[in-house]
């Protein structure tokens, strides 16, 4: 999740872990605790922000409008559409989780908004041009469409089997509460408005990114090659699904994982095989899940998660035999 301007929040982090607590810097719990640190504030500063933003402007879109955009009388030309923001939506699987809730209290079908939620994590431009540069073109052209497929795919099944009773009741109370908000014309007043509103969700989900997060730090730097190498190489007909399982439990954004995706291709993995880990890392890792559990009921949890691993592993399959 580096970013340049976040990084005084790493200086901060490796101060605090290594120089005031004494940490060894080598040491998983050094690294774990710089992790914690960094990622929480990081992401803190990115649920405001976006929360903030996403209500405010809202304030001038009324849901009809929204809603007639992404629930088009064609229904899978919204899974396209919300699958297509995504990919060009700068925010991991925890800060693309307000979005998700903004899209929902418009009025946006429950499958376009998972189209949207899968390919927000899952089809990262930094990691598209890691690919080209690395792996040339068609490489990079496959992790894009296939990531725009599968979200798509999801979307449309999820919103065939019409869930939206699973969806946690705060989230259509938020909906409820907000029809007067949306008819202040004043400036000063939809600011206020945002502001409440963005401090009332935060309050919601934030102890489940903290949650998530403290899972990803204790796994961080926790790289599988020699394992995956192992138990997934050629020849293994399960190859595919074995990786997926392996990334279930980390956490990293789609660009932080191409290191690992180079270095197991270099091994010989297969390049299916390693991108279907790639995928399994970024749109279902652990701590993502637990986030989404503030949002989601079990039952449609695991019905996310069921559809999603099916569809990357299908994809690594796909690649598999198309490279």
């Amino acid at each position: 999740m580096t970013v340049d301007i976040f990084y005084p929040i790493k200086i901060f982090s490796d101060w605090l872990s290594f120089s005031l607590l004494g940490l060894p810097v080598d040491s998983l719990g050094g690294e774990a605790v710089s992790y914690f640190v960094y990622d929480s504030i990081e992401i803190t500063i990115l649920l405001l922000a976006i929360i903030f933003a996403v209500s405010f402007v809202r304030s001038y879109l009324p849901p009809e409008k929204i809603k007639k955009l992404l629930a088009n009388r064609f229904k899978i030309v919204g899974n396209v559409l919300a699958a297509l923001i995504g990919t060009v939506t700068p925010f991991c699987s925890c800060s693309a989780i307000p979005l998700f809730i903004g899209f929902l209290e418009s009025g946006v079908p429950l499958g376009v908004t998972f189209s949207y939620l899968v390919s927000a994590p899952m089809v990262n431009e930094v990691a598209a041009v890691l690919l080209l540069g690395l792996f040339g073109w068609r490489v990079a052209l496959i992790y894009i469409i296939s990531g725009v497929v599968i979200a798509i795919v999801t979307g449309a099944i999820i919103g065939k089997m019409k869930l939206e009773r699973w969806v946690e009741d705060y989230v259509w109370q938020i909906k409820a509460g907000r029809a007067l908000e949306l008819e202040a014309k004043n400036t000063r007043v939809r600011i206020k408005g945002a502001w409440r509103y963005t401090l009332d969700l935060f309050q919601k989900i934030f102890p489940y990114v903290l949650l998530g997060v403290a899972v990803g730090a204790l796994i961080h730097g926790y790289a599988p090659e020699n394992l995956l190498g192992k138990l997934a190489g050629r020849g293994n007909i399960l190859a595919v699904p074995i990786a997926v399982l392996i990334g279930v439990p980390l956490y990293a954004n789609a660009a932080g994982t191409i290191p690992i995706v180079r270095s197991l291709i270099e091994k010989g993995l297969p390049l299916g095989t390693a991108l279907a880990f790639m995928m399994a890392v970024t749109a279902l890792s652990l701590p993502e899940m637990i986030i989404l559990r503030k949002v989601l009921k079990p039952k449609l949890l695991a019905v996310y998660i069921a559809i999603l691993t099916i569809g990357i592993i299908f994809t690594g399959y796909l690649f598999n035999w198309l490279i």
